[in-house]
């Protein structure tokens, strides 16, 4: 079915591993190690310091290991019994035949699976395969996918530089810096064709011939398939196609979504596999529809029209993007430039080919919008949480023109996180006491976190605390490096050791930095700001990370007016900016703030999964009633938060700035009237149970449902398995 792969590497360690060690390669060589504490803990304890060396890749870890740590590794026996359970574990995971799957969707299988398509896939801070928050949930779908064991593919690029570093230059003004990743050392394995040579698949873009090798990752029981362009055959601008993500030109972006979707098609051609379901995670893989189609025509003889039906009953498309700028567009020009050799091969002509991806109102005569495709050669569409899937019939209504916005075929499913992923180690050991040691493979049961009343309140809030210093020690160690390498002050590198304080209310605000999700609303009224961070009595402090994109200056000069404000005399040992946001700090943060804070314009927050990784760690969530936490936020009498708080009523007003000043100003009174009062209320023994019963409610109503076993469970049921609707887009000629 699917080809071998090239294993110099891996041949290399087993060669090099002692015998008892030599169970590590495997492991190493799928990302299943990634899931659980103890899994990555294998590795890490081998050497923590050479661990954050190779960002947390462990095939370098083993591969730069002196012979004498190795000898000590292979005579611990303490050592080599948790390896043995390890193996044994991944084994009995691997083989494992009764599944949900098995039982609930056999009509997959390992040859007709799911192909599942995104731009980007966050698995790690060693693979640079992601940029926010769709490559981590790509990422926790296939995890999902493979713990319920259904079958499933995924594809997309593979980037040898990855996202920007960001850094903050004396001004607190982002600067991009891009390294160079040796994939050669990533737990990845470069696919053989039937000859043994490389596999590689071509697209043409434009007048030129392109050609791209296939990696292969593990992620458990499901198989990711990378297309990498750095081929010797290849042109140089080409071999540098695939080196970075979101941050080419326009020619780049459609030539990296050509690869993707049509690169991608072949793919899984060559490899074998007969996709039953074409599952497109945004619009850049719209493309794989008409390859999906092309295919279809070359093996049946019949015209693009006779097998739009039975190509449509193939796709699925779902779409994070609820503001129309966001959604990729290109040119009348662009297309004949990239697609004039392909229509023909479909049998369309432009104007048929550009009506494909045509809105009925849109403006511009020219324009081919991906998502419209997508919209157009998909069976079934869906948002990811309620509201966006309101937001997204009405976006896209006037392509239904004969049905009212509440009919338009866009259903919604929204967004989980992979629980194994987020929760802190600390956090999964407490429920392994009380939930029992199969916890995460019971979430969707709310029996199952009923029993959270039952842990006492001293216990979890010691684990609390705990997780709450280890941040606080993480936020002074990353803040003194950036400080040194920026070449501040001695005085104020020093500073750092009195950067935020364990017994003070710690608020966390972290995510992608574009201005819709107003990171600075807090300092809206700043003297306001002021004096509720710098109460003598009940202080709080604030922790704040993300990037924004390297073209966004009206997101960079939010940043900059927050950075400068934590630059304040008041302010400086209690806000702080971490640079370089990626999923290691994203996991610090979700584990160890005490409350979580998310204060977008609504309703232009797809869901937010940031707030559901931090309810899993008993973090509490303070939020705008958009994205996913209008589904989960619940009341008590009075309206007084049970689970969280909400800002604002869940309406919204014409002028930005009216409401900016409402929705800072419920801000405030929520910290200054429930927040903060509720936090500092201790007993004789300094145990916060009015917070602590939220921190146990947070966790009972988010975690059953929230999560991605559920909402891959979902996408089976409700979108997978779903037949064709006869209601499909208009198409304007």
């Amino acid at each position: 079915m699917s080809s071998p792969v090239k294993t110099p590497l891996k041949e290399h360690l087993q060669a090099k591993l002692p015998y008892p060690l030599h169970s590590l390669v495997d492991i190493a060589f799928n990302f299943w190690w990634s899931w659980t504490s103890e899994q990555v803990s294998i590795f890490r304890s081998i050497s923590p310091q050479m661990w954050e060396q190779y960002h947390h890749n462990p095939v370098k870890l083993l591969e730069c290991l002196p012979s004498e740590r190795l000898a000590q590794l292979a005579t611990d026996p303490h050592y080599i019994k948790r390896v043995k359970a390890l193996a044994d574990q991944f084994k009995q995971y691997m083989q494992a035949t009764d599944t949900w799957a098995s039982r609930e969707a056999s009509q997959f299988s390992r040859q007709q699976p799911i192909a599942y398509f995104s731009i980007e896939y966050g698995f790690g801070l060693c693979l640079p395969t992601y940029a926010g928050g769709l490559g981590i949930l790509a990422a926790d779908h296939l995890k999902s996918a493979s713990d319920l064991g259904l079958p499933l593919v995924g594809v997309g690029l593979l980037y040898r530089q990855g996202y920007f570093h960001q850094c903050l230059n004396a001004q607190g003004w982002q600067e991009e810096q891009y390294w160079d990743y040796p994939v050669e050392e990533l737990p990845l394995e470069l696919c053989q064709d039937e000859d043994g040579e490389t596999l590689t698949i071509e697209v043409q873009l434009g007048k030129r011939l392109v050609k791209a090798q296939v990696w292969q990752l593990q992620v458990g029981r499901v198989n990711l398939y990378l297309l990498d362009t750095d081929c010797e055959d290849n042109e140089p601008n080409d071999r540098h196609l695939t080196d970075r993500l979101y941050s080419g030109d326009r020619d780049t972006r459609i030539s990296q979504e050509i690869l993707l979707g049509i690169g991608g098609v072949r793919v899984l051609q060559r490899l074998g596999y007969e996709p039953q379901i074409y599952h497109l995670n945004e619009g850049h893989a719209a493309f794989a529809m008409l390859e999906v189609a092309r295919l279809e025509m070359e093996r049946t003889g019949k015209t693009f029209d006779e097998v739009k039906d039975s190509v449509r009953g193939k796709g699925v498309f779902t779409t994070h993007t609820p503001v129309p700028a966001g959604h990729d567009a290109f040119s009348s020009e662009q297309v004949d430039h990239y697609f004039s050799h392909y229509w023909s091969q479909l049998g369309l002509s432009k104007q048929e080919f550009m009506a494909l991806a045509k809105q009925p109102s849109e403006d511009d005569e020219d324009s081919f919008n991906m998502t419209v495709l997508a919209l157009r050669l998909c069976k079934a569409a869906n948002g990811v949480s309620k509201i966006n899937g309101e937001v997204c019939r009405q976006m896209w209504s006037g392509l239904y023109p004969e049905c009212c916005v509440d009919e338009v075929p866009i259903d919604y499913v929204t967004n989980g996180i992979h629980a194994h992923t987020w929760t802190a180690p600390l956090m999964s050991d407490l429920y392994d006491q009380y939930l029992g040691e199969d916890w995460a493979n019971r979430e969707i049961d709310e029996r199952v976190w009923e029993r959270v009343d039952e842990i006492p309140d001293r216990e979890i809030w010691w684990r609390h605390q705990r997780l709450q210093e280890r941040l606080i020690a993480f936020v002074r160690s990353h803040v003194q490096l950036t400080r040194r390498k920026r070449g501040d002050s001695d005085e104020s590198i020093q500073e750092t050791e009195r950067l935020f304080d364990p017994n003070v209310l710690t608020i966390g605000f972290a995510r992608r930095f574009s201005s819709y999700k107003r990171g600075d609303l807090i300092m809206h009224d700043p003297d306001r700001a002021r004096a509720i961070i710098c109460n003598l009595e009940r202080p709080v402090q604030i922790v704040f990370a993300g990037k924004a994109h390297p073209a966004d200056d009206k997101s960079k000069e939010i940043m900059q007016r927050l950075v400068e404000w934590s630059h304040h005399p008041d302010l400086k040992n209690r806000i702080v900016f971490i640079e370089d946001y990626d999923m290691h700090i994203a996991e610090k943060l979700v584990q160890g703030v005490d409350l979580w804070l998310n204060n977008p314009i609504r309703p232009q927050e797809a869901c937010g999964t940031s707030g559901q990784k931090a309810s899993f760690n008993g973090v509490i969530n303070c939020s705008i009633l958009d994205g996913w936490w209008p589904e989960a936020y619940q009341t008590t009498v009075g309206d007084k938060g049970l689970n969280g708080w909400a800002i604002g009523d869940g309406t919204s007003v014409d002028d930005p700035e009216l409401q900016n000043q409402l929705d800072a100003e419920s801000l405030y009174q929520l910290l200054e009237k429930e927040i903060i009062p509720c936090y500092y209320d201790r007993d004789e023994e300094g145990l916060p149970h009015r917070w602590i019963a939220m921190m146990k409610a947070s966790i009972k109503t988010v975690a059953p449902f929230f999560n991605s076993d559920r909402m891959v469970k979902e996408y089976v049921q409700k979108v997978y398995l779903q037949p064709v609707k006869a209601l499909e887009p208009i198409t304007v000629r």
